[in-house]
């Protein structure tokens, strides 16, 4: 009979007809007359069984000579299994395409160093193909809610002739005779799409020269940063708390096997409600300084009984990074989001912060000279800063000044600066990180897992 030709995740839709699937050999189980071959074509993996009644000498033999990571043809009959909500593949024939060399990610535990160095075959396996489709759903999710919420797409350039925030973060690349920098955001020429257009989007790469090796750190990442003329500080918030919904519910819809297969405790998800929480910086400062002595009270009690020397030192780690007492004016670390994170069960919003730990281009509180109208999102479980934002100065006086104080050259930024010489007005956005995004919703550790091939300060391999 003739044979269909398909792809693993449209197997339902051929139980009891034969299919040729394309792939490559995931794992293999052998018994004397039984061969339980996983296989996998990049939608998904299926069983296949061969058994040696069931086929000719020829397709017996080129099952068991399959090694891991092999190419095939493998054509069969699609059966729903008794006992599971899955299918498996009545195999009745097997065309080898490649037999491959020994392969080095094996199904045994790899140290994580191991598997980065090996990171351009580690992305067949399940945990990182599950997460970098969840990255594309996310991916998805977004573009759609901007799109039909009447944005415009803006691409702003890689190379830019200074810094957007902190000269220390730049990346330096000879430029036909002169240096220019590798963009660490696309928000300032955002600004200028928004005066064209309204409402634009900027998605595209960001570079940080970080010498960070934490969790939550690379040096290229993902962000999406919406940039929207005539838009106020609570409008900013609103924007975000929608646009973070929408992503949520559409996961929760679209990615249930990849969740799965992370082991993601969706009910921490699903308890995501609308409205977020709201804190002023103030209260914020306030919150922490009850919450840290609190907390490294904790800490000593237990190390005072704990006999495990690996968490022994995870708590003196904890300990140290928690610090002395939070004062006002400082800038959160990771462990005083993770201790305000943890006392919700949704994203809270973090605005007003001093104006002296934000970026030059943000607009003062006129209620409060000390303060900025901007914004951080956190989100919840300790995954701590997944968006920051807010409005935009307008004073041309007071922008040319902020960009004297923070000693970048004005010449530079002449551009910029018209866009408060030629029709100025409040407006704001927001950048989000989208690999730390992704790392949250997915319920994962390290951010380096959440973006196909990292750049990081210990490495560019592959």
């Amino acid at each position: 009979m003739p044979k269909t030709t398909t792809t693993i995740d449209h197997i339902a839709d051929f139980v009891d007809q034969t299919v040729t699937l394309s792939g490559w050999l995931y794992n293999k189980r052998e018994a004397k007359k039984l061969s339980f071959l996983e296989i996998r074509d990049g939608t998904g993996i299926i069983q296949a069984v061969v058994g040696i009644n069931d086929v000719d000498e020829p397709t017996w033999e080129a099952a068991r000579s399959l090694t891991q990571e092999s190419s095939l043809y493998i054509t069969g009959k699609v059966a729903k299994h008794p006992k599971k909500d899955e299918y498996e593949l009545h195999v009745s024939a097997v065309e080898t395409i490649q037999i491959a060399a020994d392969y080095p990610i094996t199904l045994k535990e790899h140290g994580t160093g191991f598997l980065y160095e090996h990171r351009h075959l580690w992305l067949r396996s399940k945990r990182p193909w599950a997460l970098l489709r969840i990255r594309s759903e996310i991916i998805h999710a977004i573009r759609t809610f901007f799109y039909e919420d009447g944005y415009i797409c803006f691409d702003s350039p890689m190379f830019t002739p200074s810094a957007v925030e902190g000269t220390t973060t730049l990346f330096p690349v000879e430029y036909f005779g002169d240096t220019v920098y590798l963009t660490q955001s696309g928000q300032l020429y955002g600004e200028a799409g928004a005066m064209a257009h309204r409402k634009i989007v900027v998605f595209g790469p960001s570079f940080r020269a970080e010498k960070s090796k934490t969790r939550r750190h690379l040096t290229e990442f993902w962000m999406i940063e919406p940039e929207i003329a005539f838009l106020n500080l609570d409008e900013n918030m609103d924007l975000q708390e929608r646009m973070v919904m929408f992503v949520i519910e559409w996961v929760l819809e679209k990615c249930k096997p990849e969740l799965e297969i992370l082991e993601r405790d969706i009910s921490k998800l699903t308890a995501i409600k609308s409205p977020f929480v709201r804190l002023h910086y103030d209260d914020a400062v306030k919150l922490l300084q009850e919450l840290k002595p609190k907390r490294q009270a904790e800490l000593n009690t237990e190390l005072e009984s704990c006999d495990d020397d690996e968490r022994k030192l995870e708590i003196k780690r904890e300990m140290d990074e928690l610090g002395s007492e939070f004062a006002w004016g400082g800038d959160f670390g990771a462990p005083d989001e993770t201790l305000l994170t943890m006392q919700y069960d949704r994203p809270i919003f973090v605005h007003h912060f001093p104006r002296a730990i934000k970026a030059f281009y943000m607009e003062p509180d006129p209620d409060d000279e000390r303060t900025s109208l901007s914004v951080d999102m956190l989100a919840p479980e300790g995954y701590g800063e997944v968006i920051g934002g807010g409005q935009r100065a307008t004073d041309l006086d007071y922008v040319i000044k902020q960009i004297e104080s923070h000693n970048l050259p004005q010449e530079a930024f002449e551009w910029f600066l018209d866009l408060r010489r030629y029709g100025t007005n409040p407006h704001g956005g927001f950048g989000l990180g989208l690999e730390r995004t992704v790392a949250w919703i997915s319920g994962v550790h390290s951010i380096r897992e959440c973006i196909p091939l990292p750049r990081t300060i210990g490495s560019v391999y592959p």
